[in-house]
């Protein structure tokens, strides 16, 4: 099995600054992510530490991208919104094994032939005289 050529890239920033992650990640050629809404669970001493207010409402963008795009996507990822804007983002990547669904990906042009039953042979049909 190959590698796949992707990583996730993983944002949690305050509710509301998910459109800002996206267009930052797509000014450095991503193509689209999944915002899941979540709850924070800082205590006051990440707050001191950080010296910045922590909101418990935040967002989560999973943008998938591939590993030549992805220092370039969380630089201005960032950029854009880290923890001193007021998006108060972090940002990290994972590494991902395998990939499946993205149109036009090579993971999914092999997967697919695999899948495919095999072709049935009929009849030739003669003409019509």
């Amino acid at each position: 099995m190959e590698k796949s050529n992707y990583e996730m890239i993983l944002c949690v920033v305050n509710t509301g600054f998910s459109e800002t992650v996206m267009d930052a990640a797509k000014e450095e050629g991503a193509r689209g992510g999944t915002v899941i809404h979540a709850r924070g669970t800082a205590n006051k001493e990440a707050e001191q530490f950080f010296r910045i207010t922590i909101e418990p409402d935040k967002e989560i963008v999973m943008i998938l991208v591939p590993k030549d795009i992805k220092d370039k996507v969380l630089h201005a990822i960032y950029r854009s919104a880290g923890l001193k804007s007021e998006g108060q983002g972090i940002a990290f990547s994972i590494a991902v094994d395998e990939v499946v669904g993205l149109s036009g990906g090579p993971d999914l042009s092999k997967l697919m032939q695999a899948a495919a039953p095999p072709a049935q042979e009929t009849p030739d049909e003669k003409p019509e005289q």
